[in-house]
């Protein structure tokens, strides 16, 4: 019913949002995925264009990109290297019957960058800096991890050609390479849209 909601415009909060998950991934819903409005607008934001092809880095359950799936008219894909997650992302996406949307399962450091037009970040790896509420016990958290993702992030987003759209939200901005620039700010300056000028 929530993706109706979103479809026809209606307004859909959180909490409503968030019943289509088990209760554990409900608890960690309110800390680590992307709220409806902001993900609803910056998907929007990010899809100037028929067939745009959307990357979320580090997708979690999915939200982001079945979101964007159901109020744009762009393919979302998400990256998410908790297997559950992905299993849970993608068997979510099916019952929905979500056609413009994939998860995979994989390290971003295994991604390549070249098949997407544009990018999402709401802060994936900021669990390994700030381990008070890990998603889960599945993965190893380490400071390291954060330094090392956010360079691969950086890199790989540098090599992508001029216009490419970036949006993050709630980041330190330590994956953004020199070579983009801010065009928008929305949500208090949490969310800001990028792009490659350089």
């Amino acid at each position: 019913m929530v993706f109706k909601y979103l479809k026809s415009g209606v307004n859909v909060n959180d909490d409503d949002f968030n019943t289509i998950y088990p209760p554990p991934i409900r608890v960690a819903a309110e800390f680590h995925f992307t709220p409806v409005d902001v993900a609803k607008f910056a998907a929007q934001v990010l899809v100037n264009r028929p067939g745009m092809r959307v990357l979320d880095i580090g997708s979690g359950a999915g939200k982001f990109c079945m979101i964007g799936a159901t109020c744009t008219n762009g393919h979302f894909t998400g990256v998410e290297q908790r297997e559950t997650l992905c299993q849970l992302s993608n068997q979510l996406a099916e019952g929905y019957m979500l056609s413009n949307v994939s998860f995979v399962h994989s390290n971003i450091t295994d991604i390549g960058f070249d098949g997407f037009d544009a990018f999402y970040f709401f802060n994936s790896f900021y669990e390994n800096i700030n381990r008070d509420n890990p998603i889960d016990s599945s993965v190893k958290l380490d400071r390291r991890r954060y330094d090392e993702y956010s360079l691969c992030v950086r890199q790989k987003l540098d090599a992508m050609p001029l216009g490419t759209r970036l949006a993050t939200y709630f980041s330190y901005l330590d994956e953004v390479p020199g070579s983009y620039m801010v065009r928008m700010t929305y949500f208090n300056g949490y969310l800001k849209l990028w792009e490659k000028t350089i």
